[in-house]
């Protein structure tokens, strides 16, 4: 067993960390989960300038991913409709209605040029087999820009889940090139559907967001909503809608969905009902109005690490100094080499270094033939002349040796140490150059591309129990039972489903409880009421009550502060019998005794405001030292309920 347990210990741990990395959490460095990347990757490869038709990018992608053609199609579609990596060609779904794609080989793509600015660069990139070994794939790619940020992310994974509401592209941009100049940035979420959001506990990506429905209202006797909540789609806005229309809870007259490429449901509304008294129901009852929490868990240092927004922005700012370095450090070498080869072929051609091969007949006498040659010019070189070099020097037609134009080619080498001395600056002042890039990214999108489509706004949130009428009678019959759900009898309070109410049994007992269908309470029920606080607390209540033995009558009068839902509380001890329970502040009762020898005196009145008021679990004050037999209260008793 122990074996077993081992086993299944090992190969969990193994099944969650590949969930976590592998496939539901994004990495910081590029955003992306790997179907994702490797989707990328594909459209990186097999890019032409042409669209593809999906399903041959899916069957590409199926080299990288072990996974099948459905995981790959999907993702591809949701990557395409966030707008800035691959430009698409046919019906990708609609993100207003929820309408799908349509069939793989029906729709066309390709990887979109911005994409491959900021996200492609296989020179600085380190590539791994793929999961055959037969290609390769990048581990990460070295991206620009924060793509978590601007792409948002969800996944659930075991035991942790990520949720990443996508940001404005520019201002995402702006909040790193402020923080790359060392000011204060704050940025919050837009999505492209609209809609409003309330960021007061967003708590910088950690926390969650209100979201709710834009209205337009600007005929009272209609309501259209212009702009979705986040995270839904009119058809399933519209779903809630009608449900909460069938349960009774909005009134309507009819709803109709004209949503296109952009949000349109109109509300008509019945005769006798206006547009304001149906908007915060609207926000309580259906989908106009969510609450989404969020967390910005990606997989950092091969590890899933929580971070903010704020967090990500200053890591990408940094980063992006990086990139621009390795970038332009390669550069530098490579056109250090080219430069380097362009010197040595000049030699080579113009000093006819390549005749003194013709008397060797060894492939060792040639080489060192060569490097003698270039013995005398040993100043003019970058660096050493070795045996690669060589080679690609004998290589050389005899054509382009003819041919060969000394100006051209000095001209390409002022080119190169143009370039060279741009470089070193460029070195020596990264941010700069981080602050250009950045900007010049933004400039590549038209502005109606970048415009704000979410609005920040600041509202509480509507609570059910403010806005719901009391319409429901509650219901008490002879029988002894109390609810909604009782037919006849008498009705004692109008209630909503989200009503407590506080009710006094025959006994003395009292309970708090929710708003019954069907509750056995006895008959002679003495007082039923809200279980508000304000009202409880401001109710006096009087008991009479009788010890069984002694037959001695008590007046107890007390309010009660508080309670626990469905508990049974005795306002007399234990054992008595309650006479009356009243709520009335000041009365008069007569007590009745039971006829013994040398009473005379068989009934007494008595007035309540002669008796203080005592604390709950206080004891009640005796009456009289005779027998009581009954009690009749004045003028009888108003309805206590």
């Amino acid at each position: 067993m122990a074996f077993v347990k081992n086993l299944f210990d090992k190969n969990f741990i193994e099944y969650a960390s590949y969930v976590i990395r592998d496939r539901a959490i994004p990495d910081l460095e590029d955003g992306l989960k790997p179907v994702q990347r490797r989707i990328m990757h594909t459209l990186f490869k097999i890019d032409d300038g042409r669209f593809h038709k999906v399903a041959g990018v899916v069957g590409e992608c199926m080299k990288y991913h072990p996974h099948g053609d459905a995981s790959i199609g999907g993702a591809l579609v949701v990557l395409a409709n966030k707008g800035i990596f691959i430009d698409k060609q046919g019906n990708f779904g609609n993100m207003f209605t929820g309408d799908p794609a349509s069939a793989p080989r029906y729709i066309e793509c390709r990887v979109h040029p911005v994409a491959k600015d900021f996200l492609y660069n296989p020179d600085i990139t380190e590539y791994v087999p793929s999961y055959d070994g037969r290609n390769t794939e990048p581990v990460v790619f070295r991206a620009k820009v924060p793509v978590a940020l601007i792409i948002g992310a969800e996944g659930i994974a075991v035991g942790m889940a990520t949720k990443i509401l996508p940001y404005n592209f520019k201002e995402v941009l702006e909040a790193e090139i402020k923080c790359l100049k060392g000011e204060k940035f704050e940025i919050y979420p837009d999505v492209p559907t609209g809609g409003l959001i309330d960021v007061s506990n967003y708590n910088d990506g950690n926390g969650k967001i209100v979201t709710r429905a834009k209205f337009d209202m600007s005929d009272e006797k209609k309501i259209v909503i212009t702009e979705l909540p986040v995270d839904t789609t009119s058809d399933s806005l519209l779903n809630s809608i009608e449900n909460a229309y069938k349960a009774g809870k909005i009134k309507i007259g009819a709803i109709d969905d004209f949503t296109t490429d952009h949000c349109q449901i109109e509300i008509k509304l019945p005769r006798g009902v206006y547009a304001k008294d149906v908007e915060k129901a609207l926000y309580a009852y259906t989908d106009c109005e969510k609450s989404i929490s969020c967390s910005m868990l990606v997989i950092k240092d091969n590890m899933p690490v929580a971070m903010t927004a704020t967090e990500i922005i200053k890591y990408y700012a940094k980063k992006l100094t990086q990139i621009i370095k390795d970038e332009l450090e390669f550069e530098r070498n490579k056109l250090t080499e080219e430069l380097h080869a362009r010197t040595l072929e000049r030699i080579f051609i113009e000093e006819r270094i390549y005749k003194k091969i013709e008397s060797m007949k060894t492939a060792e006498g040639v080489l060192k033939a060569v490097k003698d040659g270039f013995v005398p010019f040993k100043k003019e070189l970058i660096r050493p002349v070795t045996d690669e070099d060589v080679e690609t020097l004998l290589k050389i037609p005899i054509r382009r040796i003819s041919l060969f134009d000394i100006n051209k080619n000095k001209d390409q080498v002022t080119a190169i140490n143009d370039r060279l001395k741009l470089i070193a600056k460029k070195l020596k002042n990264l941010t700069a150059c981080a602050v250009e890039y950045l900007n010049g990214m933004i400039d590549k999108f038209k502005p109606e591309a970048l415009v704000r489509r979410t609005q920040i706004a600041k509202f509480s949130a509507v609570e059910v129990k403010k806005i719901v009428k009391r319409e429901t009678p509650l219901r008490y019959d002879d029988k002894g039972y109390l609810g909604t759900g009782i037919s006849g009898g008498t009705e004692v309070l109008k209630v909503t489903p989200y009503d407590r109410i506080f009710f006094v049994r025959k006994s003395g007992i009292y309970t708090v409880c929710d708003v019954p269908q069907k509750l056995f309470v006895d008959s002679g029920m003495w007082y039923c009421n809200y279980a508000d606080k304000d009202i409880i607390n401001d109710t006096l209540f009087t008991i009479i009550y009788r010890d069984p033995k002694t037959q001695y009558a008590y007046i107890k009068r007390c309010r009660v502060a508080s309670w626990i839902m469905n508990r049974d509380y005795m306002f007399a001890p234990n054992g008595m019998e309650v006479l009356h329970v009243d709520t009335r502040k000041n009365f008069k009762f007569t007590l009745h005794y039971i006829k013994k020898p040398r009473i005379t005196k068989l009934e007494e009145n008595f007035k309540t405001n002669d008796y203080q008021e005592k604390g709950l679990k206080a004891q009640g004050v005796r009456l009289t030292n005779k027998a009581v037999d009954k009690v009749v209260v004045e003028s009888s008793q108003k309805e206590l309920f």
